[in-house]
């Protein structure tokens, strides 16, 4: 695997890959080569193993007065009127616009 393959595969592990390193992964995992696949894959567990073991290292519980606070915030706000639902009507193709009228 060259370089930049092995940074897409830690992109693939942490979740952030956007539409044209979706089609290199599918040109990878979709490809010929056998031995770049299983590469590929291997590298992506071991980016998210590492990343779950550096989680869980580094987490450290939050204070019980942050959830106390919280909860008493919340206790402090009024509730939330109901929705109110309104019968809607089928929705036709023509009236899917919005016309804009000019100034």
């Amino acid at each position: 695997m060259n370089e930049s393959q092995i940074d897409l595969a830690h992109a693939v592990a942490l979740g952030s890959i956007g539409d044209e390193d979706q089609r290199a992964v599918r040109e990878i995992l979709e490809g010929n080569d056998p031995v770049l696949r299983a590469d590929f894959n291997k590298e992506v567990q071991l980016t998210k193993q590492a990343l779950t073991l550096f989680a869980s290292a580094s987490a450290t519980p939050p204070p019980a007065s942050l959830r106390e606070g919280l909860l008493a915030r919340i206790a402090e706000e009024p509730a939330p009127a109901p929705a109110q639902s309104r019968p809607r009507g089928p929705v036709h193709p023509g009236n899917t616009r919005r016309h804009v009228r000019d100034c």
